[in-house]
């Protein structure tokens, strides 16, 4: 039995924060002074929830926050978590005017980044009718309700949304304010795409937004490829984890029987149960395991533990029905099978008793022992006897003699595989077969193709190496191919390997473009790169990676980023089928630079920034690489300046305060003046002055027609 845990399996970035945050709380509080609570059950895993109440967290409703907040005391502070899936914009405000009114209540707000992202582009978007696909009564789905200033409307999937559509094309505000549409970050990838068909037949004019998380993308795509690959399937999660549920229902689609279990006890039931008993009926030689965003490492490693125990089990009580199978009345038979003769010339099968470098002992089950020496061994001056044969091994040779005196027989393997190779491809060549075997040399005219203890002849027209180039580097390769000529008389056979990469890429071709579509990821090899961009193998289709879709910062050549040779994942961005022609790109979420920088930054923020360019203006500033912010000439000192070189030059590493962030547009805005200001004041009298509208102390004027990481302004 083969046991193989998906890569993507476990906790992702999100839950991991949010367990991660309540851990750390925990370490802090050596003294035990501080309550910890969290808003509700932290994540979808019993386990991990028992665990945390155990060292002391609770979990409290929405209706309990402001008494907690009332109870606490100098003595006694009050810490509240929120978690992942994020609370509604209301929850947000009452926590923020608790923390204000009572000093000894605090909260974290582990909102997972990607959610929140959702809550920022709903809030965008004021009286526009906002399209939500998820379940409605997740608490996801509830907090990204909670940000929509107009309609909103819920659909659990493409089917129903595709019921709706008459209702939502006779909505005024549609009109007037426009429609978005977002879905729940643990959306099942394939109906969110066949939804945002659906709408765009609603609503000429929609946004839509993927905010699917890439790393469930991932997930869903990984359990959806190994459930196709095994005989069984167990997933490991929350059952009432809408994540571990998609995963379930992807790995189920293939036909394949997936188990759905929370711990390791809930698998040693199944396993003690009818169910889990018919493992070997049929036969199970592959299972597979993933695991939903709420699961530790540590409880994955537990199942796969216990899958190995099980194979060991079912390994021995293979062996002990063996056992029971044998008949003692049959000593008889075995005598008369023992005392058979063998005859020079013969085929025989044995098992192998002793093995040194000079020879190879062999039990053929009658009164001889065969003897192979090393030289009937192999004609490979490579082939290493004591490491290729193993006793216990079975294997089958030619007698070349007998000696009855001696009660020994000897014996040739090379003979025998010769037989058994040739053998085989004759019968490759009867059927159209494809063979299998290693190019072994470089003669006249072409290669030699070892098929086993067989040479054939492939000419270099058949070796699928373009004219005039060196066939050494097929030397040492295995290679498939398919018998075009064969003379038995003289025992001589002609291959093409040619024939068979031409079949294999057509299949690979026709595979490709019946299963592509937009955003669909592939793995390929970097063929060649020109001045507009590189070429990718995808296997069967070569598809054109366009620079600008090679970074999302500004580069002058595809070199600056891949190489020829390298093994790269690509995105679908556009295709023709019938120019044969892909698009693909290179960047993803994961590294866009305004990504990773609101994923790490806030307004109000410090950072230590690197200044990159000087303008008439202001001063730009590298945050993260591939994300400026612009100080102001007004910030750039906590005096006038005539020139941003006045304060600052090229190169100069500097602390600045994020003072805003135009997230539609992407621009940032930053001040060295308000932290040399804070400092001034002391950071208690400051915060109140900042918040005091009549008394600002910087200004966050800039020219709006700025656009940050504009190279022409650099």
């Amino acid at each position: 039995m083969e046991i193989i845990v998906a890569k993507r399996a476990g906790f992702c970035y999100g839950v991991k924060r949010a367990v991660d945050t309540v851990r750390r709380l925990l370490a802090e509080n050596k003294s035990g002074k501080t309550q910890i609570y969290t808003l509700g059950k932290l994540i979808h895993n019993p386990g991990i929830v028992a665990e945390l109440e155990e060292l002391g967290v609770r979990a409290i409703s929405e209706d309990m926050i402001d008494a907690l907040a009332e109870s606490a005391l100098p003595e006694r502070p009050v810490k509240l978590v929120t978690r992942a899936h994020g609370i509604t914009k209301e929850i947000t405000q009452k926590l923020r005017a608790l923390s204000e009114k009572y000093p000894h209540f605090s909260f974290e707000d582990c909102t997972c980044p990607s959610v929140k992202r959702i809550h920022r582009l709903v809030a965008e978007h004021p009286g526009a009718v906002t399209v939500i696909i998820g379940d409605e009564c997740h608490p996801e789905v509830i907090g990204i309700r909670s940000f929509a200033d107009g309609p909103v409307f819920v659909f659990a999937s493409a089917e129903a949304l595709e019921q709706a559509a008459d209702m939502l094309r006779s909505l005024p505000e549609a009109e007037e304010n426009g429609a978005i549409m977002v879905a729940q970050t643990t959306h099942l990838l394939k109906d969110y795409k066949i939804s945002k068909k659906i709408i765009k037949k609603v609503y000429t004019k929609v946004k839509i937004f993927d905010t699917i998380c890439r790393v469930t993308e991932n997930r869903q795509a990984e359990a959806d490829e190994l459930s196709k690959k095994v005989d069984l399937m167990i997933v490991v999660g929350g059952k009432n984890s809408s994540n571990t549920n998609r995963l379930y229902e992807t790995a189920r689609r293939n036909g394949t029987p997936t188990l759905l279990i929370e711990n390791v006890s809930e698998l040693r039931e199944w396993l003690a149960s009818p169910a889990g008993a018919g493992l070997t009926s049929p036969p199970v030689y592959k299972v597979g395991i993933t695991a939903g965003a709420s699961t530790p490492s540590g409880i994955i490693e537990e199942v796969k533990t216990l899958m190995t125990e099980q194979e060991k089990n079912l390994t021995a009580a293979t062996a002990a029905n063996a056992a029971e199978t044998y008949d003692e009345n049959d000593f008889a038979g075995m005598l008369e099978e023992s005392l058979k003769t063998i005859n020079i010339g013969e085929t025989v099968s044995g098992t192998i008793t002793f093995v040194s470098a000079a020879e190879v002992h062999v039990d053929l089950g009658t009164k001889f022992t065969g003897i192979i020496p090393q030289s009937e061994v192999s004609d490979d001056p490579m082939y290493d006897i004591t490491e290729e044969l193993k006793v216990g091994d079975e294997i089958k040779a030619v007698v070349t003699h007998v000696s009855d005196k001696d009660g020994t027989a000897m014996l040739s393997k090379k003979r025998a595989d010769s037989v058994l190779a040739w053998q085989k491809v004759q019968d490759a060549y009867r059927n159209d077969d494809i063979i299998e075997g290693k190019v072994t040399e470089v003669i006249k005219g072409g290669v030699l193709f070892d098929v086993g203890a067989t040479r054939v002849f492939v000419p270099a027209s058949q070796t699928g190496v373009r004219r005039g180039d060196d066939l050494s580097v097929l030397v040492g390769t295995k290679q498939r191919a398919r018998i075009i000529e064969l003379d038995e008389r003289r025992r001589r056979a002609v291959a093409s390997i040619a024939v068979v990469k031409r079949e294999e890429r057509k299949a690979l071709e026709e595979q490709f473009w019946a299963t592509v579509e937009v955003g669909k990821k592939y793995t390929g090899q970097v063929k060649s790169l020109t001045s507009y961009g590189a070429f990718v193998d995808l296997g069967g289709v070569d598809g054109m990676v366009h620079t600008s879709e090679l970074s999302w910062t500004r580069i002058k050549d595809p070199s600056e980023v891949v190489s020829v040779g390298d093994v790269i994942d690509v995105y679908v961005k556009d295709f023709d089928p019938e120019r044969k022609r892909v698009s693909l790109t290179y960047k993803t979420e994961e590294n866009n630079p305004w990504r990773i920088f609101t994923s790490k930054y806030e307004i109000g923020d410090t950072a230590e920034v690197k200044i990159v360019s000087l303008t008439s203006f202001g001063a730009f500033a590298e945050l993260v690489p591939g994300v400026d912010g612009l100080i102001h000439i007004s910030q750039l000192a906590d005096h006038r300046v005539n020139t941003p070189a006045d304060a600052v030059s090229v190169g100069d590493v500097v602390n600045v305060k994020i003072i805003d962030i135009d997230y539609e547009n992407q621009k940032i805005s930053l001040s060295i003046r308000a932290l040399l200001e804070e400092q001034a004041l002391g950071e208690d009298q400051y915060e109140q002055a900042e918040q005091d509208e009549t008394q600002p102390f910087y200004s966050t004027d800039s020219p709006s027609d700025i656009e940050i990481g504009d190279d022409s302004d650099n």
